[in-house]
């Protein structure tokens, strides 16, 4: 039926723009009476974190920035969702347009700058569903006008600590000025620790959330060593690798690639797969990663975890895939597993990492 639906839809969509086909999508899976998701395939699970993940393959932030969806989105079987970016106040991000299709390259460059309902209401939203089953993530941001962006992001964990099952530290949007300054070591590392405290501190009363940071795809890997370093010796729980890139890849046909912003999809594949295997051999073990970035079919997805990644996510495949893309991914790492004698999916984590350096 999502096939169905998804070939009637589809070419409609990409006649609007890319915001109101967004929110078009928004409207239809808050009413389509989707089918309860059934169970993957006990060689997909992945455990990281603390948590245990049904199958791999999460929604990554952006697409539901305000947690408006989250339901219908796991029930089109992706093992866990990512809201947000979530800003503490609301804010409109940056002038329209600001979301540009590259047809030609399955890619999309955006410059939104977290337009974002803000702490209290997203809140609100995920706290009627608590009681509900799923694996949700909380994507924090600070807003534009910030007087204090490390503050914005210590509210962010005091603001959820009860309803998200963990945290994501976005300090590499391409689109807030200043932001992705915030991973240089120092400030990083004081960043790191008022955050942790904050996690901490709320474990009082809730139990203590995973957190996660976010890293872009542009860094040297003079900056990579130094941002591992910080979060080794902080300790967090995880590295999401990668956001968007503000580089254009020479392979980029579509005319739209002028356009200032963060580039997504397919282009993005190669360069946040090598920055990747670069942070896995570098974190040696000591937290999960997980892998962003170009991911549109099974083989890609399957590149990403010998890469180093043990959760996956993606976002502006759909855009060119539909949603159908999650169970055609699902069932082609099943295909892979038993192609390269892999008893699960977990054992092929790393497995070719050097080889992408």
């Amino acid at each position: 039926m999502i096939r169905f639906l998804d070939a009637l839809a589809r070419p409609l969509l990409h006649r609007l723009d890319p915001e109101g086909a967004h929110r078009l999508t928004l409207a239809a899976l808050a009413r389509l009476p989707l089918p309860p998701s059934r169970s993957s395939d006990l060689r997909l699970e992945m455990k990281a974190f603390g948590l245990e993940f049904p199958n791999p393959i999460g929604l990554a932030a952006g697409f539901d920035k305000n947690a408006e969806v989250v339901d219908p989105v796991l029930r089109l079987r992706f093992g866990f969702t990512e809201i947000g970016t979530v800003t503490p106040r609301p804010q409109r991000g940056n002038p329209r347009p600001r979301v540009f299709r590259l047809a030609a390259d399955e890619a999309v460059i955006n410059r939104l700058g977290f337009p974002s309902e803000g702490h209290a209401t997203v809140h609100e939203r995920l706290l009627l569903r608590r009681a509900k089953p799923g694996i949700i993530g909380v994507n924090l941001g600070a807003n534009k006008d910030s007087e204090d962006r490390v503050g914005d992001y210590v509210r962010g964990i005091e603001a959820f600590a009860d309803v998200a099952s963990y945290f994501t530290i976005n300090v590499s949007s391409p689109n807030t000025p200043g932001l992705r300054d915030l991973q240089q070591a120092s400030v990083l590392d004081d960043l790191l620790a008022r955050v942790l405290d904050a996690r901490d501190r709320a474990a009082e009363s809730f139990r203590g959330r995973p957190v996660l940071l976010k890293i872009a795809p542009d860094l040297s890997l003079e900056e990579l060593d130094a941002i591992v370093s910080v979060a080794r010796n902080r300790r967090i729980d995880g590295l999401i690798v990668s956001n968007t890139t503000v580089s254009r890849p020479a392979s980029l046909r579509d005319e739209t690639k002028r356009e200032a912003g963060g580039l997504s999809g397919r282009p993005l594949f190669d360069l946040s797969t090598r920055m990747l295997a670069a942070a896995y051999l570098r974190v040696e073990n000591q937290f999960p990663l997980v892998g962003v970035g170009g991911i549109d079919r099974a083989e890609t997805a399957f590149a990403k975890i010998e890469a180093g990644a043990t959760l996956l996510q993606l976002y502006t495949a759909l855009v060119y895939r539909g949603p159908q893309l999650v169970a055609e991914i699902e069932r082609g790492l099943l295909r892979l597993l038993d192609a390269k004698r892999y008893a699960c999916l977990a054992e092929a984590v790393g497995s070719r990492a050097a080889d992408w350096v």
